[in-house]
Protein backbone atom coordinates (compact mmCIF):
# COMPACT_ATOMS: atom_id res chain seq x y z
CA UNK A 1 0.00 0.00 0.00
CA UNK A 2 1.34 3.55 -0.98
CA UNK A 3 0.82 7.23 -0.09
CA UNK A 4 2.48 9.99 -1.83
CA UNK A 5 5.21 7.68 -3.24
CA UNK A 6 5.72 5.73 0.01
CA UNK A 7 5.40 2.29 0.58
CA UNK A 8 3.54 2.01 3.91
CA UNK A 9 2.68 -2.09 3.97
CA UNK A 10 4.56 -4.23 1.51
CA UNK A 11 3.22 -7.96 1.30
CA UNK A 12 0.77 -7.80 4.27
CA UNK A 13 -0.50 -11.66 5.08
CA UNK A 14 -2.60 -11.94 8.52
CA UNK A 15 -5.55 -14.48 9.44
CA UNK A 16 -7.77 -13.85 12.27
CA UNK A 17 -10.46 -15.54 13.27
CA UNK A 18 -13.56 -15.48 15.26
CA UNK A 19 -12.61 -15.41 18.99
CA UNK A 20 -9.39 -13.12 18.58
CA UNK A 21 -8.77 -9.62 19.16
CA UNK A 22 -5.83 -8.16 16.70
CA UNK A 23 -3.88 -4.55 17.82
CA UNK A 24 -3.15 -2.84 15.48
CA UNK A 25 0.07 -0.76 16.43
CA UNK A 26 2.20 1.87 14.40
CA UNK A 27 3.31 5.47 14.31
CA UNK A 28 1.42 8.44 13.19
CA UNK A 29 1.43 8.49 9.23
CA UNK A 30 2.29 4.03 9.26
CA UNK A 31 -0.85 3.07 7.46
CA UNK A 32 -2.99 2.15 10.12
CA UNK A 33 -6.21 3.61 8.54
CA UNK A 34 -5.33 2.89 5.57
CA UNK A 35 -5.21 -0.87 6.63
CA UNK A 36 -8.36 -0.85 8.24
CA UNK A 37 -10.29 0.76 5.38
CA UNK A 38 -8.65 -2.21 3.35
CA UNK A 39 -9.48 -4.84 5.17
CA UNK A 40 -13.20 -3.00 5.25
CA UNK A 41 -13.35 -3.07 1.24
CA UNK A 42 -13.61 1.10 1.04
CA UNK A 43 -10.18 0.55 -0.80
CA UNK A 44 -9.04 -2.28 -2.97
CA UNK A 45 -5.45 -3.75 -2.56
CA UNK A 46 -2.48 -3.35 -4.33
CA UNK A 47 -1.86 -6.54 -4.82
CA UNK A 48 -3.64 -9.75 -3.81
CA UNK A 49 -7.23 -9.90 -2.21
CA UNK A 50 -8.99 -10.13 1.18
CA UNK A 51 -11.10 -12.57 2.41
CA UNK A 52 -14.27 -12.80 4.86
CA UNK A 53 -15.32 -16.38 5.75
CA UNK A 54 -12.74 -17.51 2.89
CA UNK A 55 -14.62 -15.72 0.27
CA UNK A 56 -13.74 -12.54 -1.45
CA UNK A 57 -14.16 -9.32 -0.25
CA UNK A 58 -15.50 -8.17 -3.59
CA UNK A 59 -17.47 -10.71 -4.07
CA UNK A 60 -20.12 -9.45 -1.13
CA UNK A 61 -22.97 -7.31 -1.78
CA UNK A 62 -22.91 -4.37 0.15
CA UNK A 63 -26.23 -5.37 2.34
CA UNK A 64 -24.65 -8.28 2.86
CA UNK A 65 -20.86 -7.34 3.95
CA UNK A 66 -22.74 -5.12 6.49
CA UNK A 67 -24.36 -7.60 8.30
CA UNK A 68 -21.10 -9.36 8.24
CA UNK A 69 -18.50 -6.71 9.03
CA UNK A 70 -19.07 -3.34 10.78
CA UNK A 71 -15.97 -0.29 10.59
CA UNK A 72 -15.72 2.14 13.08
CA UNK A 73 -13.94 5.39 11.37
CA UNK A 74 -11.13 7.65 12.93
CA UNK A 75 -13.68 10.04 12.72
CA UNK A 76 -17.47 10.89 12.82
CA UNK A 77 -19.69 13.27 10.94
CA UNK A 78 -23.09 14.04 11.74
CA UNK A 79 -23.94 17.19 9.04
CA UNK A 80 -28.27 16.29 10.47
CA UNK A 81 -29.61 16.91 13.45
CA UNK A 82 -30.17 13.77 15.16
CA UNK A 83 -30.66 12.54 18.59
CA UNK A 84 -28.49 9.73 20.61
CA UNK A 85 -30.86 7.31 19.99
CA UNK A 86 -31.52 8.13 16.27
CA UNK A 87 -28.12 7.92 15.72
CA UNK A 88 -27.07 4.44 17.49
CA UNK A 89 -29.94 2.95 15.77
CA UNK A 90 -28.25 3.91 12.50
CA UNK A 91 -25.91 0.64 13.23
CA UNK A 92 -29.34 -1.85 13.01
CA UNK A 93 -30.15 -0.53 9.18
CA UNK A 94 -28.66 -3.35 8.00
CA UNK A 95 -30.58 -5.87 9.71
CA UNK A 96 -34.16 -3.98 8.47
CA UNK A 97 -36.01 -4.49 5.11
CA UNK A 98 -36.07 -1.94 2.38
CA UNK A 99 -38.53 0.89 2.81
CA UNK A 100 -39.29 -0.94 6.76
CA UNK A 101 -39.10 1.24 9.88
CA UNK A 102 -37.40 0.05 13.08
CA UNK A 103 -38.81 -2.75 15.10
CA UNK A 104 -39.29 -2.54 19.09
CA UNK A 105 -36.66 -5.03 19.17
CA UNK A 106 -34.20 -2.90 16.96
CA UNK A 107 -34.51 0.18 19.83
CA UNK A 108 -33.83 -2.02 22.50
CA UNK A 109 -30.43 -3.47 20.93
CA UNK A 110 -29.75 0.38 20.67
CA UNK A 111 -30.55 1.23 23.88
CA UNK A 112 -28.96 -1.64 25.25
CA UNK A 113 -25.79 -0.59 23.54
CA UNK A 114 -26.30 3.02 24.73
CA UNK A 115 -26.25 1.72 28.08
CA UNK A 116 -22.85 -0.51 27.27
CA UNK A 117 -21.33 2.39 26.52
CA UNK A 118 -22.51 4.15 29.68
CA UNK A 119 -25.48 6.48 27.38
CA UNK A 120 -27.77 5.18 29.22
CA UNK A 121 -30.64 8.04 29.60
CA UNK A 122 -29.60 10.31 26.78
CA UNK A 123 -31.73 8.82 24.08
CA UNK A 124 -33.32 12.35 23.22
CA UNK A 125 -30.34 14.41 23.39
CA UNK A 126 -29.35 16.20 20.18
CA UNK A 127 -26.00 15.06 19.22
CA UNK A 128 -24.56 18.07 18.59
CA UNK A 129 -24.66 19.10 22.74
CA UNK A 130 -22.13 15.38 23.35
CA UNK A 131 -18.76 16.01 24.38
CA UNK A 132 -15.96 14.51 22.39
CA UNK A 133 -15.85 11.56 24.14
CA UNK A 134 -19.60 10.94 24.32
CA UNK A 135 -19.76 11.12 20.38
CA UNK A 136 -17.10 8.57 21.03
CA UNK A 137 -18.86 6.18 22.85
CA UNK A 138 -21.93 6.66 20.88
CA UNK A 139 -20.16 5.76 17.80
CA UNK A 140 -19.01 2.58 19.28
CA UNK A 141 -22.39 1.98 20.58
CA UNK A 142 -23.96 2.20 16.56
CA UNK A 143 -21.42 -0.17 15.81
CA UNK A 144 -22.25 -2.30 18.71
CA UNK A 145 -25.78 -2.30 17.47
CA UNK A 146 -24.74 -3.33 13.73
CA UNK A 147 -23.75 -6.80 15.54
CA UNK A 148 -22.00 -8.34 12.75
CA UNK A 149 -19.37 -11.06 13.38
CA UNK A 150 -16.34 -9.04 12.55
CA UNK A 151 -15.24 -5.24 13.94
CA UNK A 152 -12.65 -3.16 12.63
CA UNK A 153 -12.16 -0.09 14.74
CA UNK A 154 -9.81 2.89 14.04
CA UNK A 155 -8.94 4.25 17.17
CA UNK A 156 -11.96 3.37 19.14
CA UNK A 157 -10.44 4.77 22.73
CA UNK A 158 -9.75 7.92 21.21
CA UNK A 159 -11.07 11.55 23.05
CA UNK A 160 -11.84 8.68 25.75
CA UNK A 161 -10.93 8.99 29.53
CA UNK A 162 -9.65 6.33 31.43
CA UNK A 163 -12.41 5.06 32.78
CA UNK A 164 -14.39 4.62 29.82
CA UNK A 165 -10.79 3.94 27.50
CA UNK A 166 -11.28 0.55 29.87
CA UNK A 167 -14.75 -0.02 30.11
CA UNK A 168 -14.97 0.40 25.89
CA UNK A 169 -11.45 -1.99 25.54
CA UNK A 170 -13.50 -4.67 27.98
CA UNK A 171 -16.46 -4.37 25.69
CA UNK A 172 -14.09 -5.25 22.60
CA UNK A 173 -12.81 -8.35 24.93
CA UNK A 174 -16.09 -9.96 25.75
CA UNK A 175 -17.08 -9.53 21.96
CA UNK A 176 -14.14 -11.89 21.20
CA UNK A 177 -14.66 -13.77 24.32
CA UNK A 178 -17.98 -14.55 22.93
CA UNK A 179 -16.41 -16.36 19.36
CA UNK A 180 -16.40 -12.47 17.34
CA UNK A 181 -13.36 -10.96 15.59
CA UNK A 182 -12.38 -7.51 17.01
CA UNK A 183 -9.06 -5.40 15.09
CA UNK A 184 -8.27 -2.43 16.42
CA UNK A 185 -5.45 0.14 16.08
CA UNK A 186 -4.49 1.17 19.36
CA UNK A 187 -1.68 3.48 20.18
CA UNK A 188 -1.39 2.33 23.89
CA UNK A 189 0.63 -1.01 23.84
CA UNK A 190 -0.21 -1.35 27.46
CA UNK A 191 -3.56 -1.31 26.64
CA UNK A 192 -3.12 -4.04 23.68
CA UNK A 193 -1.19 -6.31 25.55
CA UNK A 194 -4.11 -6.33 28.25
CA UNK A 195 -6.94 -7.03 25.74
CA UNK A 196 -5.72 -8.26 22.85
CA UNK A 197 -4.92 -11.49 21.84
CA UNK A 198 -2.38 -11.00 18.77
CA UNK A 199 -0.56 -7.92 17.37
CA UNK A 200 -0.05 -6.15 13.75
CA UNK A 201 2.92 -3.79 13.91
CA UNK A 202 3.55 -1.00 11.23
CA UNK A 203 6.48 0.18 10.39
CA UNK A 204 5.65 2.62 8.01
CA UNK A 205 7.94 1.51 5.21
CA UNK A 206 6.92 -1.49 3.98
CA UNK A 207 7.52 -3.72 7.47
CA UNK A 208 5.45 -5.25 9.60
CA UNK A 209 5.15 -8.32 12.01
CA UNK A 210 2.21 -10.38 13.38
CA UNK A 211 2.11 -12.69 15.59
CA UNK A 212 0.78 -13.17 19.58
CA UNK A 213 1.41 -10.15 21.97
CA UNK A 214 3.48 -11.97 23.92
CA UNK A 215 5.83 -12.54 21.14
CA UNK A 216 5.53 -9.49 19.13
CA UNK A 217 5.21 -6.91 22.01
CA UNK A 218 8.60 -6.61 23.62
CA UNK A 219 10.90 -3.78 24.28
CA UNK A 220 13.00 -4.15 21.27
CA UNK A 221 10.35 -4.68 19.04
CA UNK A 222 8.49 -1.52 20.25
CA UNK A 223 11.61 0.44 20.14
CA UNK A 224 11.95 -0.18 16.95
CA UNK A 225 8.05 0.51 16.08
CA UNK A 226 8.38 4.10 17.72
CA UNK A 227 11.46 5.10 17.38
CA UNK A 228 12.22 5.64 21.10
CA UNK A 229 13.32 3.55 23.48
CA UNK A 230 10.39 1.49 25.08
CA UNK A 231 10.64 -0.04 28.38
CA UNK A 232 8.64 -3.34 30.42
CA UNK A 233 7.51 -3.52 33.37
CA UNK A 234 6.00 -5.91 35.55
CA UNK A 235 3.01 -4.60 37.60
CA UNK A 236 -0.14 -7.30 39.56
CA UNK A 237 0.57 -9.54 36.83
CA UNK A 238 0.65 -7.30 33.95
CA UNK A 239 2.60 -6.03 31.17
CA UNK A 240 3.07 -1.76 31.32
CA UNK A 241 5.48 -0.46 28.60
CA UNK A 242 6.67 2.76 29.17
CA UNK A 243 8.28 4.98 26.54
CA UNK A 244 12.05 7.07 27.68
Amino acid sequence: MDVAGRRLVAALSFQTTPGRFVALLGQNGAGKTLTLHTLAGLRPATAGSVTLEGRPLAEWTAPERARRLSLLPQATEDPFPVTVLETALIGRHPHIGFWSWESERDVAIARECLAQVDLAGHDERAVESLSGGERRRLAIAALLAQDTPVSLLDEPTNHLDPQHQLGVLQLLRSRTDAGRAVVASLHDPTLAARYADDALLLHGNGRWEFGPCDAVLTEAGLSALYHSPMHEIAWRDRRVFVAG
